[in-house]
C-alpha cells in the first residue's frame, strides 16, 4: 500500500478509536468533510499545517500520526513530481 493510503488508514483507525465521526473530526480540524474522506481513502494527502490541526483535534501529537507508516516498496522520489531544474 502506498503512503498515502498507509496515512488515510491510520488516520481513520484513530478517528474511530476515538469514537468520532469524520464530521465531527472535520469540523474539529477545521476541514472540509469531503477532503477528510478522501484522505482516509488515500486519495489526497495533508498539508503539514493540516496533519497538525488533525493531530491537535484527535487529541493527540502529530508524529502518531506517522508512527506506524511503512517506505518500504516506494520509489526513491516517494511517487511524486520533482521540480524542474532551472
Amino acid at each position: 500500500m502506498d503512503i498515502r493510503g498507509q496515512f488515510g488508514r491510520l488516520l481513520r483507525d484513530m478517528r474511530i478509536s476515538k469514537g468520532l465521526t469524520q464530521e465531527e473530526l472535520a469540523f474539529r480540524a477545521g476541514m472540509n468533510v469531503t477532503y477528510l474522506s478522501d484522505i482516509e481513502r488515500g486519495r489526497s494527502s495533508p498539508s503539514l499545517t493540516l496533519l497538525a490541526d488533525l493531530a491537535m483535534a484527535l487529541g493527540t501529537h502529530p508524529a502518531d500520526l506517522l508512527r506506524e507508516i511503512r517506505l518500504e516498496g516506494e520509489s526513491p522520489a516517494g511517487g511524486r513530481k520533482r521540480p524542474k531544474d532551472r
